[in-house]
């Protein structure tokens, strides 16, 4: 009405303007305008008034009106230039005024107003953080016109924001002011009054026979009762989850068999100020069964394999889920449209008939249309804007000339996720058939997240203080530009390969050095790993060399390491064999080994057989992770007769370490739906020998307890995390004579047996690959024996906790956890009990 109202107005003044000027004698012009009975005239010249921030050309475009032509006075063209220009919304008045007349030719001046600027906008009744998203919400930007439809829009956005969050009441006042610092400008103030955010008080079902309340409203995500129980969902009203859960709530009938149900009105109330009542009727209908299936159009299998297949028998309830999953792409891939499509049936299409209702029965018919195999022409990568080509195709399962497969696309999509190049939650495929031909184009879509780290991690070490480390991990590393100026920004990287630098420290008492590469792809052909290290320690008690009590332990070692994927049983498994040499120098060396002074060297072989077939990096929803690892020496004391060993001295039993070394790891990932995984893994470890002459060697141990980074020996030692208890406080002791002669002391000397059990559940907070963040409720227990005389799986130290998890690109995974120990360690009072487990760089 404001619209119609202005027109009616504007329309009024142009007659009256029109009017006034045509009274009145122009250059000695006898010529006016008769309303009465309307002339026509040429346009001489149109010209434009009032304007600052418009292009005056442009608004006589917007009239219609061009010079030259002839026009009715008063007539329809003039009232539609007016028209032209309101449409625009960009003027608050406007008038054509006659400013010549010259026989039958005309000149008119189009007087306008321009609608106010919006200046800036202010928000009020809300804190400055709310404020910030608002405006990110509503995206109002200086200069923007101010109209009642922007008031209007600005006012709704704001309102939909809070109720969306529970507000179900906010009320919202936008209000324009004249702003005097600036020329045409207004001040737009949004004012809130949001009160307290609305809850679902109780929702009330009626009709529902077949499922229970309970059973219903333990379906609805979205809309929850408040209750005190209710501690991961929240109870906040929202109009969209109402609409979503009650198309659950109907799923859930045509699951039962129940395909006729249906929702036949639905209302909410207020219950109190700050809650509501929701009431929905249900009409559940009849309960339907399947009864005959009969398949038309396959060739390519039978009837029989199609059915069996599908997974339905006669007599089963009607369950519209369980045929949708058994005909297109259930989450295991066991459906009809993967069975095709992974032989290349791209085209292939099956469409479900009810050919006859009978009673309680639905038979159905299955039109199957095959169509032809389609080849797979070119396949190709986008949004690599790092990692060369070659080293995203080489991940690729998909190739040119190879029947179209779509478990090789998910396949390839899991291995590009697990190069860590690639934010995880933004990889996609695009297929692009050619029916004509009978090919199809694949598109892979990456987007590059950095892969780089500093590691700054901290620790507890060994009641020796605060160990830090500092390193970094170049994840795709290029070797083969190093000589390059242009390649490096700031380093050579796009290859794929990793190079790793580590230093660790504790001041006088601890350093360590650390260097690794790793080639990937070794020839570039085949999936070969290339893997070499070299590391050296030093540790002491702090003291100076020339002191009598000096200590020492240096330690320096290089190890060279073989990979490669293997096809059988499947292709998750791989297999990787090391050589790695240490040498042992120790001078003194009280630090709780079965000698003190003399040299030893560690050559020792290790092979690890692998499946990994989980999907992602950081977070991840489902898969398993088992491997097993044989690590050994030579067995030198049963070549060399020249020795008693019983008798030998630390230096001749030593001299050349030897053991055999087991290792076993399971991990399990299964997602629970809600966005809840459950963790669950099991790990054991044996260090043995093969001379009881010489016993279980001092190096190559298990220590237990903590938050797994304590501790800072390279001799071998596995420090595994128990959270609940002290850093290696779970650790086998022995007792030993005191250095000085006198007495002795209960020295911790590691463990030759463990085993640990875990189970988390893992819930996200953040799936952003700038800042991945999920929180965690874990319980485990381990056990750490001398021998394996000790060994009892049963006693185990057991533990529960919650904890939290940032993975920061830059930096690796953050980890806090609170952990609270049950039982009690022999020798240990206190290490039990409630303690907070804080790590940088280490995964648990």
């Amino acid at each position: 009405m404001p619209d119609l109202r202005s027109r009616i107005l504007t329309l009024l003044l142009f007659i009256f303007s029109a009017g006034a000027y045509a009274q009145v004698q122009l250059g000695g012009d006898e010529n006016k305008i008769d309303f009465s009975s309307p002339r026509e005239y040429e346009l001489a010249g149109l010209t434009v008034s009032g304007v600052q921030f418009l292009d005056e050309n442009v608004l006589i475009t917007l009239t219609g009106l061009n010079v030259g032509q002839r026009y009715k006075m008063p007539g329809e063209k003039i009232s539609q230039a007016v028209e032209n220009l309101w449409k625009q919304g960009l003027l608050a008045d406007i008038r054509i005024k006659v400013t010549r007349i010259t026989g039958d030719r005309i000149f008119l001046e189009l007087a306008v107003q321009e609608r106010p600027r919006l200046s800036r906008f202010t928000f009020e009744g809300v804190s400055k953080g709310e404020a910030d998203k608002l405006r990110e919400k509503l995206q109002l930007v200086k200069g923007k016109v101010v109209t009642e439809n922007l008031i209007t829009q600005s006012r709704n956005q704001v309102r939909d924001y809070f109720v969306e969050k529970g507000y179900l009441f906010t009320k919202v006042d936008v209000t324009t002011e004249r702003d005097s610092s600036a020329p045409n400008s207004e001040l737009m103030r949004i004012a809130i009054s949001n009160k307290k955010r609305i809850k679902i008080h109780e929702i009330i079902f009626h009709g529902n026979k077949e499922l229970s309340s309970k059973q219903l409203k333990g379906k609805m995500k979205g809309s929850k009762e408040k209750t005190f129980y209710n501690i991961f969902s929240s109870s906040k009203f929202s109009e969209d989850g109402v609409e979503s859960d009650k198309l659950k709530i109907l799923e859930q009938y045509t699951s039962r068999g129940y395909r006729d149900a249906k929702i036949s009105r639905d209302t909410m109330y207020a219950y109190d100020d700050n809650t509501v009542n929701i009431e929905i009727w249900i009409e559940e209908g009849n309960k339907y069964y399947f009864r005959d299936i009969t398949w038309i159009g396959n060739t390519k299998y039978t009837s029989a394999q199609l059915t069996q297949l599908l997974g339905i028998a006669k007599g089963d309830i009607y369950n519209q889920q369980k045929l949708d999953e058994g005909l297109f792409m259930s989450q295991s891939s066991r459906d009809i449209s993967s069975l095709y499509m992974d032989d290349g049936y791209l085209f292939f299409q099956v469409e479900p008939i009810e050919i006859k209702v009978e009673g309680d029965s639905i038979d159905l018919e299955m039109r199957i249309y095959e169509g032809k195999q389609a080849t797979i022409n070119r396949v190709t990568v986008r949004g690599n804007t790092k990692t060369n080509d070659k080293v995203v195709l080489r991940e690729i399962r998909t190739k040119p000339g190879e029947l179209f497969s779509r478990e090789q696309i998910i396949r390839t999509q899991r291995e590009l996720s697990q190069l860590g190049y690639f934010d995880q939650e933004k990889l996609n495929v695009n297929p692009k058939p050619n029916p004509a031909d009978g090919t199809v184009d694949i598109e892979y879509i990456v987007e590059e997240r950095p892969s780089d780290q500093l590691e700054l991690s901290g620790g507890w070490g060994g009641g020796a203080g605060v160990v830090g480390t500092l390193g970094v991990s170049f994840n795709n590393f290029s070797a083969r530009n190093i000589l390059k100026k242009n390649a490096w920004a700031p380093l050579p990287s796009g290859d794929g390969q990793k190079l790793s630098i580590r230093f660790q420290s504790n001041g006088r008492f601890f350093q360590s050095y650390n260097a690794s590469f790793t080639e990937p792809w070794l020839g570039g052909r085949k999936p070969n790993s290339l893997s070499v290290s070299v590391f050296q320690s030093l540790q002491s008690n702090g003291m100076k060399k020339t002191d009598f009590n000096y200590s020492l332990l240096k330690i320096t070692g290089v190890s060279v390491g073989l990979g490669r994927r293997l096809t059988i049983p499947d292709d998750f498994f791989s297999i990787y064999h090391e050589v790695s040499l240490s040498n042992y120098n120790l001078n003194n060396w009280t630090g709780g080994f079965l000698f003190r002074d003399g040299n030893s060297n560690n050559l020792a072989f290790q092979q690890t057989i692998s499946r990994n077939s989980v999907d992602g990096l950081i977070w991840i929803r489902s898969g398993s992770q088992i491997s097993f690892t044989i690590q050994l020496t030579p067995p030198y004391s049963l070549f060399r007769n020249d020795i008693d060993y019983a008798t030998a001295t630390d230096q001749q039993k030593y001299k050349w370490i030897e053991y055999h070394k087991w290792k076993f790891s399971s991990a399990f990932y299964k997602s629970l739906g809600n966005k809840f995984v459950l963790f669950s893994r099991a790990q054991f470890g044996f260090l043995g020998y093969y001379n009881p002459d010489l016993g279980t060697a001092p190096f190559e141990r298990f220590y237990l307890g903590g938050d797994g980074l304590s501790g800072f020996a390279l001799d071998g030692r596995e420090i595994i995390a128990l959270r609940g208890y002290d850093n290696n406080s779970i650790t086998p002791k022995v007792v030993t004579p005191n250095p000085n002669g006198f007495g002795y002391s209960l020295v911790t000397a590691g463990g030759s047996v463990y085993d640990k059990l875990t189970m988390e559940l893992r819930f996200p907070i953040s799936l952003n690959p700038s800042a991945t963040i999920y929180a965690l409720g874990f319980m485990e227990g381990g056990n750490n024996w001398l021998g394996m005389r000790q060994f009892n799986p049963l006693t185990l130290k057991r533990s529960a906790g919650v904890g939290v998890r940032i993975f920061l690109p830059m930096f690796g995974l953050l980890g806090l956890d609170w952990g609270y120990g049950f039982d009690e360690v022999e020798n240990e009072p206190g290490a039990n009990g409630g303690n907070f487990h804080f790590t940088i760089g280490q995964q648990f």
